[in-house]
C-alpha cells in the first residue's frame, strides 16, 4: 500500500494524504486548502497532485478549511466518491464550504476588476458557492466509535480528538488476504481540560500513525490562566484605554470558546459593563450548530447549562449578520469588544475593522490562535510597523496582545499524552509527523524520541512511502 503526502508537510495548511491499496482503491485523507500566501496559494490549491476522478473515498477528520476546503474544487473537477465524516463535521461543512465558495467568487471578482485595466486574462474562482452546495450530496455521516466498512476490505472508525466540534481521528483497518494492517490519521488534536469539548480519546494500537505537530515545540498556559489574561486585556483595552478590543478569531471553535469564557467572566462580575459583538455571519451560523450538537459537549459545560440556558449568549452580547450592521461598528465610538473572522486576519470582516482602527493607539488587537508566518496576522503580531490592508499601507499604532492557551491545538506535552495510548504497541512501525512548520516538526520528533517514540519520520512535500 502506498501513502502520498500531498499537503501540510512543511507547513500547517493544505492537509491532503492519499492512500492507494494493493487493489488500487484510492482513499484521500482530508482535502484542505492552502491558506495565507496571497496569490501563491491559488496555484498551490489548483495543483492537487492527484486526479479527482480517480478518488474512490474521502475520509474527513474535521471541518476546518485547511482540512476540508478543496472538497468543492475536486467535486467540480470530477470527484464523485463518498465523503465520510462525523455528523457535526457534515453540518459545519455545509456552512463553511458555502462561505468559502462566496469568498472565492468575491476574490476573483475583485482581482478581475484590478486586472481588466491592464488587459490581463480574468481568473475563475477555485470554486463557487454552487459547487460547495452540490458537493454536500457526497457526504455520509458516521457516529464516532462506530466501525463502518467502506469496502469489504477497508473499515473506518472515528475517535474524539477534542479539536473542534465533530473532529475525529480516523482509524482505518485494511485486510489484504490473510494480512491486516491499521493506520490512524489523527487530524488535529485538541487540548485537555477544555471549556466546551471533551478530552482527546485514545485509539487502538496501530501499525502506522499520521499526526499533527502545529505546536510541537512549545507549551501552553492553562485555560484558567488564559481567562485571567483575557480579563486583564479587556480591562486594559476597554476600561483603562477606553478603546476597542479587536479579537480576530476563527469563526468555528475559537469564537465559541472566547464567547463562553467572556460569559463566565461576566457571571463572576469580572467584566466591565461594555458591549460585545460577534461580527461574522459564519460564526453566527456555527454557534447555532454548536447548540444543535450539544451531545459533543463535555461535562463542565453541561453543568453550566443546567443553570444558564445558553452558554453562547449573555446581556450586552450581539451577533452581527448584516453588512450594514457590521459597518455601523466603524462609527461605534464607545469601548467594546469585537470578535470577528478570520483568525489569521487574512479575510473577512476583521480586515475592515483593522483598517478602521489599527492606527488608533486606543485600539487593542488580541491574537488568540495560530497565524501562518506569511499572513497579515503574523506580520502584525511580530511587530511590523506598517502593513498592507486591501492594498493600502497602514501604520500599526494599536496595542498588541496574545493568548495562545485558547488554541484548539495541543502543545507538545499534550500531543505526547495523546499518543501515550500507543505505549507498548510493538506493532507500531512509523509515526509520520505532518501539519507543522519544518523546524517545529523536527523539534516535536525530538520530544517524541525522549518519550520513547523513536520510529518517527518527517515527510517532505509530495513524498511517497510504501506501507508494508
Amino acid at each position: 500500500m502506498k501513502l502520498d503526502f500531498l499537503g501540510a508537510t512543511e507547513e500547517v495548511t493544505g492537509s491532503k494524504f492519499l492512500l492507494t491499496t494493493n487493489k488500487g482503491t484510492k482513499i484521500l485523507l482530508d482535502c484542505g486548502m492552502y491558506q495565507g500566501k496571497g496569490l501563491e496559494t491559488d496555484g498551490m490549491n489548483r495543483n492537487l497532485g492527484f486526479e479527482p476522478k480517480e478518488i474512490d473515498y474521502l475520509l474527513l477528520s474535521h471541518a476546518h478549511i485547511d482540512h476540508s476546503g478543496l472538497i468543492p474544487y475536486i467535486y467540480k473537477m470530477g470527484f464523485r466518491g463518498k465523503v465520510f465524516c462525523t455528523p457535526a463535521t457534515r453540518d459545519l461543512c455545509a456552512i463553511m464550504l458555502a462561505d468559502s465558495g462566496r469568498i472565492q467568487e468575491a476574490d476573483a471578482k475583485q482581482f478581475n476588476k484590478k486586472t481588466e485595466r491592464i488587459n490581463k486574462e480574468p481568473i475563475e474562482p477555485i470554486y463557487t458557492e454552487k459547487d460547495a452546495a452540490e458537493c454536500m450530496a457526497q457526504f455520509i455521516s458516521i457516529p464516532r466509535e462506530l466501525t463502518f466498512n467502506i469496502t469489504p476490505d477497508v473499515s473506518i472508525c472515528f475517535h474524539e480528538t477534542g479539536h473542534m466540534l465533530g473532529s475525529g481521528a480516523i482509524y482505518i483497518t485494511f485486510k489484504e488476504g490473510r494480512k491486516t494492517r491499521t493506520l490512524c490519521y489523527t487530524g488535529d488534536i485538541g487540548r485537555y481540560n477544555k471549556r466546551i469539548l471533551p478530552d482527546p480519546e485514545p485509539f487502538p494500537f496501530a501499525d502506522y500513525i499520521i499526526t499533527e505537530s502545529t505546536y510541537g515545540d512549545r507549551l501552553h498556559t492553562t485555560l484558567d490562566e488564559a481567562d485571567q489574561e483575557l480579563m486583564l486585556v479587556v480591562k486594559d483595552a476597554c476600561a483603562k484605554r477606553r478603546g476597542k478590543l479587536l479579537i480576530p478569531s476563527f469563526a468555528i471553535g475559537r469564537t465559541q470558546e472566547i464567547v463562553y469564557s467572556l460569559h463566565r467572566l461576566k457571571l463572576a462580575g469580572d467584566l466591565p459593563d461594555i458591549e460585545c459583538f460577534v461580527d461574522s455571519p459564519l460564526a453566527c451560523s456555527a454557534t447555532n450548530i454548536y447548540r444543535l450538537h450539544d451531545e459533543n459537549f463535555n461535562a463542565d459545560i453541561r453543568q453550566f447549562m443546567e443553570t444558564t440556558k445558553d452558554p453562547f449568549g449573555f446581556d450586552n452580547l450581539t451577533y452581527v449578520r448584516t453588512i450594514d450592521d457590521s459597518k455601523r461598528l466603524n462609527t461605534y465610538n464607545r469601548p467594546c469588544i469585537i470578535i470577528s473572522a478570520s483568525g489569521m486576519m487574512e479575510a473577512g470582516r476583521i480586515k475592515h475593522h483593522l483598517a478602521n482602527n489599527i492606527e488608533d493607539p486606543k485600539t487593542t488587537i488580541l491574537c488568540v490562535g495560530y497565524c501562518s508566518p506569511t499572513t497579515l496576522g503574523a506580520k502584525i503580531m511580530r511587530g511590523d510597523k506598517k502593513v498592507s490592508i486591501f492594498g493600502e499601507i497602514y501604520d500599526v499604532k494599536a496595542q498588541l496582545a496574545r493568548i495562545d492557551a485558547y488554541s484548539g491545538h495541543a502543545d507538545y506535552k499534550e500531543l505526547i499524552q495523546y499518543l501515550s495510548c500507543q505505549k507498548g504497541n510493538r506493532r507500531l512501525k512509523k509515526i509520520f509527523i505532518v501539519h507543522g512548520e519544518d523546524d517545529v516538526r523536527k523539534a516535536y520528533a525530538g520530544h517524541l524520541a525522549k518519550a520513547g517514540f523513536k520510529k518517527t519520520h518527517v515527510p517532505m512535500f509530495r513524498e511517497s512511502v510504501e506501507l508494508v
